[in-house]
């Protein structure tokens, strides 16, 4: 099986965000699994995918291992939504707006227009250990029935888990992400998307990420762990932060 990531989805300019790749690479899988990231995911780059078992994935560019998946389960979190207006309150505090490493990332860069990147731009939610931001799905992101594609629910579960354990937008690497997804969302609809802090060893921080429906039901979930870089941005030439 053959699979090439457009431009369009990138999270640094040269590779692609973490959590759209993933959710493309778990459609693959047919079943829950874990992503592991291994190598920044190139962007218009042909990328040969192996099955090495029951949801087993090698994803390769040539001889380079770029990803692979194990089977795996998320549990489903215990979060209270906060309502659209919250949302979009806790989304005016998004520090990506004064300070971002990767302004055209596809999932929370400011510099996309709307159509283009999904404008997903959490900020905190006061009183909460939550960032929340809200999520309009736009017609591109949508398949005949009016419902999202589930790689763009993969990819919405992705950034709000960094912002969530680097608060001050520095950069990190997303080393792994498993997902979860109940029920597509519709285009159009009015969604939010939370993301917390679980846990922190060293330089390794893992996230939870949740997205709720414009009636406030959970429709998918996810546990995402990043990885700060050793040193500063210039490591992360093309890096896999997305």
């Amino acid at each position: 099986m053959k699979l090439t990531i457009a431009h369009r989805f990138c999270g640094p300019p040269t590779s692609a965000n973490g959590g759209y790749f993933a959710g493309v690479v778990a459609a693959c899988a047919h079943e829950s699994v874990t992503v592991r990231l291994l190598k920044p995911p190139p962007l218009g780059v042909e990328l040969t995918v192996l099955e090495r078992g029951a949801g087993l994935l090698e994803l390769r560019a040539g001889p380079d291992l770029i990803a692979q998946t194990r089977p795996a389960k998320v549990e489903v979190p215990v979060v209270r939504p906060p309502s659209y207006v919250e949302a979009i309150e806790a989304s005016r505090r998004y520090v990506g707006f004064a300070h971002h490493p990767f302004p055209t990332c596809f999932v929370c860069g400011p510099q996309r227009q709307r159509g283009d990147g999904l404008r997903i731009f959490p900020g905190a939610l006061p009183g909460r250990d939550l960032v929340a931001a809200p999520w309009v799905p736009d017609d591109s992101l949508g398949v005949d029935s009016g419902k999202v594609r589930p790689e763009f629910m993969w990819a919405a579960l992705d950034c709000p888990g960094w912002l969530a354990v680097m608060t001050d937008a520095r950069t990190a690497l997303l080393g792994e992400l498993t997902a979860h997804v109940d029920r597509c969302v519709h285009v159009g609809e009015e969604c939010v998307v939370v993301g917390w802090h679980v846990s922190s060893r060293g330089r390794a921080h893992e996230a939870g990420t949740a997205l709720f429906a414009e009636d406030g039901e959970l429709c998918g979930y996810g546990r995402a762990t990043w990885i700060e870089p050793r040193s500063g941005p210039e490591l992360l030439a093309g890096d896999r932060r997305r």
